[in-house]
């Protein structure tokens, strides 16, 4: 690792990237000690320099937990970090379960969408954000979740009808999308947060989705742009949002969890790893970070 770039935190600041030998030079001095945050290249987040083996002996306190996808730091209170999700097994494929039934039924479509979403938030950790919550109310949009779950019937009607319900997704999607968004809370007090990319282009993105299925895999790397493209257009925050996922990661882990649902009984445990892995993706940053 002598010849890599290291990043150090100070003061809630990213500082570097400084080469190894610099970086020692720091330790010595005291610029830089044990209980100092780094980070490099290949690392799967920050830690202790006193952590590392051969870095910065006399490390003290509990090990850090390694934050996904690269050095991200903020200043003050607002400092960045990977979103993370831990929900409990069997009550994330209960609500999932339910979630399905209610779509299949139309009716109750509100309602467990409604709750499904309340549940996942109040389990999600966003890092300067604590009691992180949704608080959409059902009636707030319960004719999109309506007019959402009648497509899923739209081929059974007619050949043709499948094509105009990928449009009709599409848009229902955007405006559930935006619903969520301007809904979020932290401590009981709103968030500022308003999604504020464009109907057509997010259409766009639902189509290009659906037709890269023909290339077999490319919708991961499809899916992958269009996370990112709904992160820029997320407004309202005095940090970035970014998607660290690659298009790599989100095929084979899809794939997985594909393979996991076919054979049933590892379902509860697939769906668990996925949803914590794919939230983990999601970080803060300060505006206008370009990455180590």
């Amino acid at each position: 690792m002598a010849d890599r770039s290291w990043f150090y935190a100070a003061n809630g600041q990213q500082q570097g990237p400084f080469p190894e030998a610099q970086l020692r030079d720091l330790i010595v001095r005291g610029t830089v000690r044990a209980d100092t945050l780094v980070w490099t290249e290949g690392m799967s987040g920050w830690q202790r320099a006193g952590e590392i083996p051969g870095l910065a002996p006399g490390g003290s306190g509990p090990p850090v937990i390694p934050q996904a996808g690269g050095p991200v730091m903020s200043a003050g209170s607002y400092s960045g970090g990977a979103l993370s999700m831990d929900p409990p097994l069997w009550p994330l494929l209960g609500r999932t379960i339910l979630y399905v039934i209610g779509f299949l039924l139309v009716i109750p479509a509100p309602w467990v969408a409604t709750s499904y979403y309340r549940w996942m938030a109040s389990r999600t950790s966003v890092p300067g954000r604590p009691n992180f919550a949704f608080d959409g109310k059902v009636g707030d949009i319960w004719y999109v979740f309506i007019a959402l779950a009648l497509m899923s019937y739209a081929g059974q009607l007619n050949n043709y009808l499948p094509i105009v319900a990928v449009l009709i997704e599409a848009f229902l999607s955007w405006m559930i999308l935006r619903w969520i968004a301007g809904n979020l809370s932290s401590n009981g007090q709103p968030l500022p947060i308003a999604f504020n990319g464009s109907a057509l282009t997010y259409v766009g993105w639902y189509v290009l989705m659906f037709l890269s299925f023909i290339t077999i895999i490319g919708w991961a790397w499809v899916i992958t742009a269009w996370m990112r493209w709904i992160c820029r257009n997320i407004d309202g925050t005095r940090r970035e949002i970014i998607f660290n996922g690659s298009g790599l990661e989100v095929l084979w882990r899809t794939l997985v969890f594909s393979i996991g649902c076919a054979f049933l009984i590892p379902i509860p445990w697939v769906l668990r790893w996925y949803a914590k892995w794919y939230a983990s993706q999601f970080a803060l940053v300060e505006r206008g970070y370009s990455g180590a």
